[in-house]
């Protein structure tokens, strides 16, 4: 595909590297009876290889100027479907097997596209992204650690998540300011029974202000007494709290 000039309202940063797109091809291990669906193909340096192993995959695309040379390559490639679409409005549920997405995510709306991804958990079969180093840290990390927030919460209660390895700023252009993580997402096959609008709420106040304690931070959702009921400290801080216990405060909310 021709090399286009890259967007900054599309947080567009285009891989070139061969030996990483090599590398991440591997780690996917894409087998022909599967089904793909790649977030944001840009110059279709993911694309095309993960064609060449024969797999369907869709792609979203929304940036028009990259939509001809995607459906160009549609000509030889006809488990191709080019999507010119929004990938925060894709209905991940119109599926007749599950998928598995990719992705190098645009930095400035990766928050929110892996929150819808998780809306479709049930529908997919794992996740392979490439996201900055400092968000993919936060994703993966556990209490009491300067990282660990309210996306580590929400992530670790529907996936199991794996660093895979980094790429440098040189490896794109243009060259992001900050380097890359590729990493691994695994839909758990059991889950929590709470609904997770509960924990979404729970956690974005319990987090809203990281030095109150939850007695300050829940203050108007949930009671000291409540807290206490639940067997958790009322002066303790949301960093402290594990999955298991931002579950529990979740379930009480939600009897409410």
């Amino acid at each position: 595909m021709k090399t286009l000039q890259a967007k900054k309202r599309f947080g567009q940063n285009f891989l070139d590297d061969h030996d990483v797109i090599e590398k991440i091809i591997h780690s996917i291990h894409p087998k022909p009876q599967e089904k793909f669906l790649e977030i944001g193909p840009g110059e279709a340096a993911l694309t095309k290889p993960l064609l060449q192993c024969g797999i369907t995959l869709e792609v979203l695309e929304i940036d028009r100027d990259l939509i001809a040379g995607l459906q160009k390559l549609q000509q030889n490639f006809p488990k191709l479907v080019v999507h010119a679409q929004d990938a925060l409005t894709f209905d991940f549920s119109k599926t007749d097997q599950p998928w598995r997405v990719v992705g190098n995510l645009p930095y400035n709306i990766s928050s929110p596209l892996l929150l819808h991804c998780f809306r479709y958990i049930d529908y997919i079969k794992d996740m392979h992204f490439m996201l900055q180093k400092e968000l993919v840290d936060r994703l993966c990390a556990e209490p009491d650690t300067k990282d660990y927030g309210r996306l580590s919460v929400i992530t670790h209660f529907f996936c199991d998540v794996q660093k895979l390895f980094d790429v440098p700023p040189h490896c794109f252009h243009p060259a992001p300011k900050v380097t890359s993580t590729v990493f691994r997402l695994v839909p758990k096959k059991e889950r929590l029974n709470i609904n997770v609008v509960s924990l979404e709420e729970v956690t974005r106040h319990a987090f809203g202000q990281r030095r109150k304690t939850l007695r300050n931070a829940l203050h108007g959702i949930l009671t000291s007494e409540q807290l206490i009921a639940c067997g958790i400290d009322p002066i303790r801080r949301a960093e402290t709290l594990s999955l298991e216990e931002f579950c529990k405060l979740a379930a009480l909310l939600e009897s409410i």
